[in-house]
């Protein structure tokens, strides 16, 4: 049997919308009807062929994040059945075939049921902004409710979550944002700090009276993350999915601050520690029923045969929340 998928032939290359033989679910996996497919900004890079963390050999089938239901059981699944709908980052690295298709052969360790009041579109927005979002938060800093937590670009994909979940964990949420996003924390609960207009100096002072903040997370990179190092408070932690370049760590060391980074692609990549994505997402799953978690959509709509628009916004900057393609 056959399915459609969109395909990458070359780098930077157009997606072809292409006919491709409809995968076989292995042992241990699940055959999965695509219904959504989240874009995320490492999805450009990967097509670029320029994310040399992320290599994807060509040809190639992009997307990391997905929605669907299943539609067939591989050998040894016993936690999933034929018409769950689940969702997951499962795929569009690593040789792994990605979401941008109408079928997928995914790892049953890596998806969880989709939360019963989100749609498909919506599902598909959260794996991997979540997964980063708890990676750094739970896994690594430990926020406990009651204390400051900085999110470095908290308007963004991983940023609005990483917010939303700190939140929930009780402790008192800010996060530096453009002057246009300021007041969109505050639907979150959470003070927004205009980073243009404050500096790191000025913001510290003002909402931790020059202490610091007990957790920075930071999903920008680059000085951002400098500045992260400036904003945590004595004994504090700073963590980022974003730490890639090269920084100097006299700011954390006098604060006798920790740092820890995120890689939320290595599961993806070495095949070990699967089973830890989907507790996550059942987490995921629990907080969005539990009306703690929403996701934030561009409110534009794409199917295979105009994801190349998805991806042109995406590359512009030109979209207001996350990007997913539907897929019939």
């Amino acid at each position: 049997m056959d399915m459609q998928a969109l395909v990458l032939h070359r780098y930077n290359g157009p997606l072809e919308l292409t006919t491709l033989s409809r995968p076989v679910p292995q042992t241990g996996e699940l055959l999965v009807r695509i219904m959504a497919a989240g874009l995320n900004p490492l999805d450009t890079k990967i097509r670029a062929g320029s994310a040399a963390h992320a290599k994807h050999p060509l040809p190639l089938v992009l997307g990391i994040d997905m929605a669907g239901v299943i539609e067939a059981v591989g050998e040894g699944v016993t936690q999933f059945k034929t018409g769950d709908e689940v969702y997951g980052m499962t795929g569009g690295v690593a040789g792994i075939q990605g979401s941008l298709a109408q079928f997928a052969a995914v790892d049953a360790r890596l998806i969880a049921l989709k939360p019963s009041n989100l749609s498909m579109k919506e599902a598909a927005a959260l794996p991997l902004s979540f997964i980063t979002s708890y990676q750094g938060i739970v896994d690594r800093a430990r926020v406990q409710a009651g204390q400051t937590v900085l999110v470095q670009g908290g308007a963004g994909g991983v940023g609005h979550v990483s917010v939303q979940l700190a939140k929930a964990l009780g402790a008192r949420v800010f996060a530096t944002v453009s002057e246009a996003d300021v007041a969109s924390m505050a639907r979150y609960g959470a003070t927004g700090i205009d980073y243009q207009k404050f500096s790191v100096e000025q913001y510290v002072n003002a909402h931790t009276n020059g202490e610091g903040f007990d957790v920075v997370a930071d999903t920008v990179g680059g000085a951002t993350l400098d500045a992260s190092f400036s904003a945590v408070k004595q004994f504090g932690h700073v963590v980022s999915a974003l730490g890639w370049g090269t920084h100097a760590l006299a700011p954390l060391s006098f604060r006798e601050a920790s740092y820890s980074g995120v890689f939320t692609l290595a599961p993806l990549l070495t095949g070990k520690h699967r089973e830890h994505h989907g507790e996550i997402l059942r987490a995921a799953t629990a907080l969005v029923e539990d009306g703690k978690l929403v996701p934030k959509l561009d409110p534009g709509s794409f199917d295979l045969k105009s994801a190349e628009a998805a991806y042109q916004s995406m590359t512009e900057g030109a979209a207001s929340g996350k990007l997913v393609i539907e897929i019939s």
